[in-house]
């Protein structure tokens, strides 16, 4: 196969409907935007204009917030991490780091830590790092032989010392 000969597969690209081209396409005339008013023109933007009533999103009372300062963490279920040492990628007898888990590919990027949640069964005996783990996730840990250390979130540290 050479460049020259890539194409899409049968049915998967569809021709540009051609729009205004005169009364007999079938979309000729109004062009498929029926007749008359602000809507048939161009360049209208109305969202939530009901005629001058008050939008729905104007008499509805305001719910809930953001919190700024919520943590974002990475997820990684026991099976990746069985997954990643059956692979060969990580080893038993290492200290599994976020780092770690960046290095073999089982995270794209460090967010505030990663959490350990207990999907899946894990066989080999592991130290891990982490900022959190889910109950059932430190059972199966600990019940493989292995350890979990809960680490402090970010921006925790230089609070306590102050």
């Amino acid at each position: 196969m050479r460049l020259n000969e890539l194409r899409d597969n049968p049915g998967a690209t569809r021709e540009k409907k051609r729009v205004g081209r005169g009364i007999g396409s079938g979309k000729g005339k109004t062009g498929g935007r029926g007749v008359k008013g602000q809507k048939s023109r161009s360049g209208v933007a109305i969202k939530g204009f009901e005629g001058g009533q008050m939008p729905i999103h104007r008499r509805l009372p305001k719910r809930g917030f953001t919190n700024i300062f919520a943590k974002d963490f990475n997820e990684v279920n026991l099976d990746r991490l069985q997954k990643a040492i059956d692979d060969k990628k990580l080893k038993t007898g290492d200290t599994i780091t976020v780092a770690s888990l960046v290095e073999v590919g089982i995270l794209r990027r460090v967010k505030d830590g990663v959490r350990i949640l207990g999907n899946g069964e894990l066989k080999a005996k592991l130290t891990i790092e982490a900022a959190g783990a889910s109950k059932g996730a430190i059972e199966a840990i600990e019940k493989a032989g292995g350890k979990i250390t809960i680490l402090a979130p970010k921006g925790e540290k230089e609070a306590d010392e102050k």
